[in-house]
């Protein structure tokens, strides 16, 4: 059992000893054979001695010849010590014993190369190191060994000892080459080509399997490239729909020299519960449904056009009666176009919806693709039962998000018909693109290359048991990172960056994948999304828009690292960010709010000054409010840097001089880089926002109007929009902040309109137990829990305001230049009527724009306003088309509003967003 880092420490100065991997197992040396194909996933070939003490990698290499080693004097003598077989001991005090060879690593004075100081700037001051040219080709060979640096005195005894981090040498000894070579399976010309990127393997060999299941039939010698670091081999036949696996001979620092028996980084597809990559050409006749060839996409004209439903693959379908029962839950569900979730996707798509952004479909591994289970819970509203159940069997039940990576390039299986089939699940994600395409939607995938599902040696780990070391991010003892939650990737590392590269190619050209959305993308290289962005687009020949989360925290935090892919680092990339910006003044609070702050804490739509709640402070403001407002107006500004807004104090200031806290409003520089939204996957529903902050005592009615001024404030901003599946149909998790394990109970999506899915209980106890109290005064209340009527209008309503912003690319402008110039905000400064919003755009020669003006008011107050505007006095508006329909859901545009033309006077009814337009 190892100890923590700082005790280690502690340890090896106490007793000065430290020994690395003493002692030789029977098996040591002992070539694989087929055999080892069918045994344990990780064998040790060679054992630590009891009680040995693993080393913290406190040395980071630079490049291939650079070192810095934080935190210790440059006096004395510096050295690599290697051994083939880990009989390295090396005591503090004591000469180092048991090595095969030492390489003298000299003290360093000159200064570094100007890329290589940024990259480590985040390094602490320390001893510069650097090995001698001549020695180059024994540090090769170091590196594939156990190795340690020491600081010796004059006589050779320790001072210092630490194992070292080696992916920078790695990088620059191999990366040049192996950027360009084709890894994993391929299907060349008849014969069966494999290879694998393992520069620090001692052995590597390949296991066949004829199928799925049962023993392998063969086992195949590879041969290493040294300049690479790939390891080849081939067979002169088809193996097409047979499986294999790797047998990988590794030094694994803390555990030993091991023989990882594992799948490849590259699989293009698997059996069940990933246990064996799978051989096949996705361009095969047999992989593709029917019409594949044929079927066009979409068109998109540009990247602010993207109007996106964010959909998780089991929800769409997992409820829905009008699904064949084989079909629910999987990707074929999208293939039967009069269900009533593909009625509602069409429907959808007809009003102005372009794409569906589904939640990841890659392989993930917290789903048993065979044999999950899928609880039953009952109970009351306001009752335990229903979390309980789910809770007692989620690592076993069917449903997770899927943020749990563990093939990058390869389909989820527990979407498809047949898990252990894996051409079942290549053929049947793609007919469910194919059908989405056909029903007039784009489809956008999400993506997590910020973190693995697991690193070391456990079972769902892969990158980290071919290259220990290498592809996750490690802190300054050599330990891996998981500020995103998971076992954190180094995608600075240029294999890291060329796995992601492939498998994002793979998707985009083979499945057909139309954009995408990176989670926690700041955790990523503004570099390396660039340079996928070029190969998207040279590759493909089309754009494919990049949109994520652009949030800055943890150790790369403030470019520490590198320039990262982040909301304030993107600046004229091209790449949207999601805006917290509006969406926290129009919700209130912040996401990481429990207990009584989730009431207190109001926002724009939800009562914040003008309909105070029980736990609202008595202490604020109209100021308050008109802040607020700034920041709603600055996201349907597109969050635009330069774009100069009438403040509620009577300044007028670029956006970027307004605060959001800490940080400026306004961060992009064109609205193609800002993602505008209210509500995703995270944190709670839109409504279950409104059940915690809107009075007690509001009507049904006004908590659907609710959620439709929070629709209406996205499809009017500048930028991409972006909504959650069911925001139309007042979708709830009954008030659960993080449903991603909370099973099928508290994510419900039902397309025929009777239920929301509010008061299913008490949601989970993890994340949600400090706020249960509060929940279930809540929850029992049954006057909040909207009727089928008051979810059908919803949906409609919603419809509408999709139709506005399609029906005018005035909504959707593409350039910086065009906002400031057309888009012009009424009823600002400090005499403004702070709960009514309103935005004119000049459509004056704009291509698309169908109207020369267009006149928005939008009014969150719980009562009517009626506003005069000097700017419009005399102009002959009437209401949008959308208003005026006989089918017009919401009727209050046509019925209480009033215009009076000569004065440019407006009435406004409560809780309604409306537009106006000049033909």
């Amino acid at each position: 059992m190892s100890l923590p880092v700082a005790s280690r420490r502690l340890t090896w100065l106490a007793v000065a000893l430290v020994v690395l991997l003493a002692g030789v197992s029977a098996t040591a040396g002992a070539a694989a054979v087929r055999a080892d194909c069918d045994v344990d996933a990780g064998a040790v070939v060679l054992q630590p001695q009891k009680g040995s003490l693993d080393l913290p990698a406190h040395a980071i290499w630079l490049d291939d010849r650079r070192l810095r080693w934080p935190g210790v004097s440059a006096d004395g003598r510096f050295r690599l010590y290697y051994s083939r077989n880990a009989q390295i001991i090396a005591a503090i005090g004591a000469r180092v014993r048991g090595a095969d060879g030492a390489i003298d690593v000299d003290v360093d004075t000159t200064t570094l190369p100007e890329t290589l100081s940024q990259n480590f700037a985040h390094l602490g001051n320390g001893v510069a190191l650097r090995v001698r040219s001549a020695d180059q080709k024994q540090t090769d060979r170091a590196l594939r060994m156990p190795h340690v640096l020491v600081r010796e005195d004059v006589n050779g005894r320790l001072m210092d000892v630490t194992a070292t981090q080696d992916g920078a040498a790695l990088d620059a000894r191999y990366a040049d080459a192996a950027e360009h070579v084709p890894l994993g399976a391929r299907l060349v010309d008849g014969h069966s080509e494999f290879a694998l990127w393992a520069p620090t393997a001692r052995a590597v060999s390949l296991c066949l399997y004829p199928t799925p299941m049962g023993p392998a039939s063969n086992l195949l010698p590879t041969q290493v490239d040294t300049v690479s670091g790939v390891w080849r081999t081939q067979r002169k036949v088809d193996l097409s729909n047979t499986y294999y696996r790797w047998l990988v001979e590794v030094w694994v620092p803390g555990v030993g020299i091991v023989r990882n028996r594992v799948t490849d980084p590259y699989s293009v597809s698997l059996n069940a519960d990933s246990a064996r990559s799978w051989i096949g050409a996705l361009d095969a006749a047999e992989l593709k449904p029917a019409g594949w060839d044929d079927t066009p996409v979409p068109p998109l004209a540009a990247q602010t056009d993207m109007s996106i439903y964010e959909l998780h693959v089991r929800d769409f379908s997992i409820n829905d009666g009008s699904v064949s029962e084989a079909h629910r839950g999987k990707y074929l569900a999208f293939t039967e176009p009069g269900s009533r979730g593909m009625q509602h996707l069409r429907a959808l798509a007809q009003a102005g919806m372009t794409d569906v952004h589904l939640l990841p479909v890659f392989d993930f591994s917290t789903v048993p693709e065979l044999g999950c289970v899928t609880p039953t819970s009952v109970g009351t509203p306001d009752g335990p039962t229903q979390q309980a159940a789910v809770t007692a069997v989620k690592s076993r039940d069917c449903f997770n998000w899927g943020y749990d990576p563990w093939h990058y390039g390869a389909p989820e299986g527990s979407y498809a018909t047949d898990a252990d089939d894996a051409a079942v699940r290549v053929r049947e994600l793609r007919a469910a693109v194919m059908a989405l395409h056909r029903a007039g939607l784009r489809v956008g995938m999400d993506v997590v290359y910020n973190h693995t599902s697991a690193s070391g040696q456990a079972p769902t780990s892969v990158l980290d048991r071919i290259v220990p070391g290498y592809y996750q991010r490690l802190d300054a003892n050599g330990v891996v990172e998981n500020s995103t939650c998971c076992a954190n990737t180094a995608t600075e590392r240029r294999m890291m960056g060329k796995l992601l590269i492939d498998t994002m190619l793979r998707w985009a050209r083979d499945y057909r994948i139309d954009s995408f959305r990176f989670d926690l993308m700041g955790h990523q290289p503004r570099a390396l999304m660039e340079t996928l962005q070029r190969r998207l687009r040279g590759d493909l020949g089309r754009d494919v828009p990049l949109i994520g989360e652009g949030w800055n925290f943890g150790e790369v935090a403030d470019g520490r690292r590198f320039v990262q892919a982040s909301q304030l680092s993107l600046n004229g990339s091209h790449i949207g960010t999601f805006s917290d910006r509006a969406r926290d003044a129009l919700r209130g609070g912040s996401a990481g709010d429990d207990g009584d702050r989730q009431v207190a804490a109001q926002g724009y739509l939800n009562g914040l000054v003008y309909a105070p709640n029980r736990l609202a402070p008595r202490d604020i403001d109209a100021q308050q409010l008109m802040r607020a407002a700034d920041l709603v107006r600055a996201g349907l500004a597109g969050s635009l840097r330069d774009y100069t807004l009438q403040t509620f104090d009577d300044r007028s200031l670029p956006l970027e001089r307004i605060a959001y806290g800490s940080q400026p409003a306004g961060y992009v520089s064109e609205p193609d880089e800002v993602v505008n939204y209210v509500e995703n996957h995270d944190n709670q529903t839109l409504f279950d926002i409104g059940v915690f902050k809107l009075p007690h005592g509001t009507t049904r009615e006004d908590r659907a109007r609710v959620q439709i001024l929070g629709a209406a404030f996205v499809a009017f901003s500048q930028g991409i929009a972006y909504f959650h599946a069911g925001i139309d149909p007042l979708r709830s998790k009954s008030l659960d902040r993080n449903s991603y394990d909370s099973g099928d109970a508290f994510n419900r999506l039902d397309w025929s309109y009777q239920d929301n899915d509010y008061a299913a209980g008490l949601p989970p106890q993890t994340d949600n137990a400090a706020s249960w109290d509060l929940m279930r005064t809540l929850l029992a209340d049954a006057s909040i829990k909207p009727t089928p009527s008051d979810i059908a209008w919803t949906r409609d309503a919603f419809r509408d305001v999709l139709r506005i912003r399609a029906s005018s690319s005035l909504f959707r402008m593409r350039s910086a230049a065009e906002i400031k110039a057309r888009l012009h905000f009424l009823n600002t400064g400090s005499r403004q009527v702070p709960t009514v919003i309103v935005g004119h755009l000049d459509g004056a020669g704009y291509p698309g724009a169908k109207f020369r003006e267009v006149l928005y008011l939008v009014n969150v107050d719980t009562r009517s306003h009626t506003l005069t505007l000097p700017t419009e006095r005399g102009k002959h508006y009437i209401l949008h088309p959308v208003h005026s329909a006989a089918g017009a859901a919401d009727r209050r545009p046509a019925k209480n509003a009033g215009i009076e033309t000569a004065p440019g006077r407006f009435l406004i009814p409560s809780r309604t967003a409306m537009v106006y337009v000049i033909e």
